[in-house]
C-alpha cells in the first residue's frame, strides 16, 4: 500500500492509499487544504482537530448543496426524457389537407371568348349610336 504525504493547513500528514489512488487522494487533499487555508487566514492558528473538523464541515456543506442541485437537475432531466419519449412514441399527426383552387384552361378560354364578343357588341352599339 503506497503512502503519500499531503499538506493540510500547513501541516504535513502521511496517508496510505490503494495503488493507483494517489492522484485522487492528492486532489482531495488539495481541496481540503484550500478550505483549511481559508479558516487559518480568518482565525489564525487553530488546533489541528478543530481545523480539520471545520474544513470537513465546510466541504460537507458544499457537497450537500451540490447533491441537492444534482437531484433537481436529475428530476428535470427525467422530465425532459419522459417528454421526449412521449413525443417519439406518439402517433404521427394526419397530414393536413390543403386545397388550392385551380381554374381549368377551358374556363380561361371561355372568358376570353366572352370578352371578345362583349367588345364586338360594344363596337356595334357605338356604330349604331354614331349613325343615328
Amino acid at each position: 500500500m503506497p503512502n503519500i504525504e499531503i499538506i493540510i493547513g500547513g501541516r504535513s500528514f502521511e496517508v496510505a492509499c490503494q495503488p493507483g489512488e494517489e492522484p485522487y487522494l492528492a486532489a482531495a487533499a488539495r481541496t481540503l487544504d484550500a478550505e483549511a487555508s481559508v479558516l487559518s487566514e480568518q482565525n489564525g492558528r487553530l488546533p489541528e482537530t478543530r481545523l480539520l473538523l471545520m474544513s470537513g464541515l465546510m466541504l460537507a456543506d458544499k457537497t450537500v448543496g451540490l447533491e441537492e442541485r444534482l437531484k433537481g437537475l436529475e428530476a428535470k432531466l427525467a422530465e425532459a426524457s419522459a417528454r421526449i419519449e412521449a413525443m417519439e412514441t406518439a402517433p404521427r399527426p394526419e397530414p393536413e389537407r390543403v386545397e388550392v383552387p385551380v381554374i381549368p384552361a377551358s374556363v380561361g378560354e371561355s372568358l376570353a371568348d366572352l370578352a371578345t364578343r362583349a367588345e364586338a357588341l360594344a363596337s356595334q352599339v357605338e356604330e349604331k349610336l354614331a349613325g343615328t
